[in-house]
């Protein structure tokens, strides 16, 4: 059975072009919350500009990663290059978590000063608008960027949609410590940056388990493999089903099939049969990379039966 060509063009246009504006938007965004941060004295706002600040250099990896895993199969790796995707994911939650625990240090260092009597500066009214300008671009950004990512069936681009949200989850915290800071409990302003840290490295360590799943031949979803059994078993000629394995290869998807048929059926007529199974399943489901069929002989006793 020949495999598909390798449709990666549109898509790592798609992907190029979402994070072109991703770098825009996040270069504004974290140069106005630093400069807020500073203005208004506000520790969450600063820790909530850097985290901005390293969405540009994931973003980066989600365009350098969208490049190298479209490129075509060749001799050295007739497989293609899809799971240079989850490389890339990986690399990205590493700058999530170093991020976040970067940011965790910083406001728990304030919260110890603050327990041992040193003064906590009551962050100004700018940091509170910054928190609330920078939740609503990211959660914009979030769902943009979520939606191409579902569209081309992206890892690292996904995984740069939950760094958007993340960096709005950290905002929604800001706001709350700035807030709770300005109502009469400077020490908030810290908390909040502790309780940024422990969102994003949650969110860190999920991309990094989703990115090993894809990298090590994790099978599909369980409904994923009901959809194509139910598929198979929709061609009549089709005695049983004997195997169907399939295997993450990156954003991709590799199905091997076992069928049994009618032993007596000449040659052509079970390649036909293999056929309408090979293609019924790269034509219904886009993901899959590539379907090998197998066919088996399938003999019939005197009661009907198969065996």
């Amino acid at each position: 059975m020949e495999s598909k060509s390798n449709p990666d063009n549109a898509a790592q246009k798609t992907a190029m072009h979402v994070s072109s504006i991703s770098i825009i938007v996040n270069l504004l965004l974290s140069l106005f919350k630093l400069i807020a941060g500073i203005i208004a004295r506000s520790d969450a706002m600063i820790s909530d500009a850097v985290h901005s600040a390293s969405d540009v250099l994931s973003t980066i990896v989600v365009i350098v990663g969208a490049k190298m895993s479209s490129k075509e199969s060749d001799a050295e790796h007739p497989y293609g290059h899809e799971r240079i995707e989850c490389v890339s994911s990986i690399i990205l939650s590493g700058v999530l978590l170093v991020t976040g625990i970067g940011i965790g240090i910083v406001g728990l260092k304030k919260i110890i000063a603050g327990s041992t009597g040193d003064d906590l500066t009551v962050p100004g009214i700018l940091a509170l608008m910054a928190a609330v300008v920078s939740i609503i671009v990211k959660e914009w950004m979030y769902w943009f960027t979520r939606s191409a990512a579902k569209k081309i069936n992206s890892g690292s681009l996904m995984a740069d949609a939950w760094h958007h949200r993340s960096d709005a989850l950290s905002s929604i915290g800001s706001f709350a410590g700035i807030l709770g800071a300005r109502l009469g409990y400077p020490i908030l302003d810290s908390i909040a940056s502790v309780i940024i840290c422990v969102v994003i490295v949650k969110v860190s360590m999920d991309i990094f388990r989703d990115a090993i799943n894809k990298m090590v031949d994790h099978s599909c979803n369980d409904a994923t493999e009901d959809k194509l059994r139910s598929l198979i078993a929709a061609i009549p000629e089709i005695r049983r089903i004997d195997l169907l394995q399939t295997r993450l290869f990156g954003m991709k998807i590799y199905v091997d099939i076992e069928i049994a048929v009618d032993e007596n059926l000449r040659l052509k007529e079970a390649h036909y049969i293999a056929e309408q199974v090979h293609y019924s399943i790269e034509n219904s489901f886009p993901e899959v990379k590539h379907c090998m069929v197998h066919v088996n002989p399938a003999s019939t006793v005197s009661d009907g039966s198969t065996k």
